[in-house]
């Protein structure tokens, strides 16, 4: 059964999404104020989190935000009536795994759950060698069993969807991928018109990976397309 913390002070909308999940046999707990759902979600173990962003006591970027610090893996989706392209991309690069805009259709709702309780669930069993491999490039290491990255031997601190682009792309060294491509592996599914968050995580990543940002040894551009791992490290 999979446990799910619902932060959002909209009672109506917690008795509906509670109903929906419930359907989908999950055991469900809910928060109206960002502070004391922060300390819940901090005290147990909980599949996924749906965090509204307008919250009393601290709002939900914050809420997000502090999550992260201490939780790199567990899936937050942003229900919020914040529908403005900023607010999707700046809540996707805080650290969430889906945003989605109010008002919401109940079958969207319940089809992005599915997506992300699906890739929970291939991460926890999945056994394959990639998983657990130690990926090496130089003075570059990936760990992709302990989701760990070092450089140098010093560890670089990445979040989520960094550690899984990273992953996917030395994976396969030499294979460009576009954006809208990286966001389907990457996020489960296409977020239409967001393939610009994808520029922002590499350019993150860049900035914690490479010596220099502007000629990248690892994370390359394949012009016109979208990016790649060096081939030939």
């Amino acid at each position: 059964m999979n446990k799910v913390l619902i932060i959002e002070d909209d009672k109506s909308i917690v008795e509906l999404l509670s109903i929906h999940l419930q359907d989908l046999c999950c055991e469900v707990r809910s928060s109206q104020n960002g502070v004391e759902a922060l300390k819940i979600a901090t005290e147990e173990k909980f599949d996924l989190i749906i965090l509204d962003l307008m919250l009393p006591g601290l709002n939900g970027m914050e809420v997000c935000r502090n999550l992260r610090t201490r939780d790199r893996n567990t899936p937050i989706m942003i229900l919020s009536a914040k529908s403005e392209e900023i607010d999707k991309v700046l809540g996707l690069e805080t650290g969430a795994d889906d945003y989605l805009t109010k008002p919401f259709s109940v079958r969207e709702f319940i089809a992005r759950v599915k997506v992300i309780f699906r890739r929970s669930e291939k991460a926890l069993h999945d056994d394959s060698p990639l998983n657990k491999a130690i990926l090496k490039f130089g003075q570059l290491e990936i760990d992709t069993d302990l989701r760990k990255v070092t450089l140098d031997k010093m560890r670089i601190d990445l979040s989520p969807k960094e550690f899984e682009l990273i992953t996917l792309l030395a994976s396969n060294p030499g294979k460009s991928y576009n954006r809208k491509r990286l966001l389907n592996l990457v996020w489960g599914y296409d977020f239409e018109g967001y393939e610009h968050t994808v520029n922002s995580h590499i350019n993150r990543l860049r900035g914690k990976i490479e010596k220099d940002i502007s000629k990248p040894t690892y994370i390359l551009t394949t012009w016109g397309v979208g990016y790649r791992f060096n081939e030939e490290l």
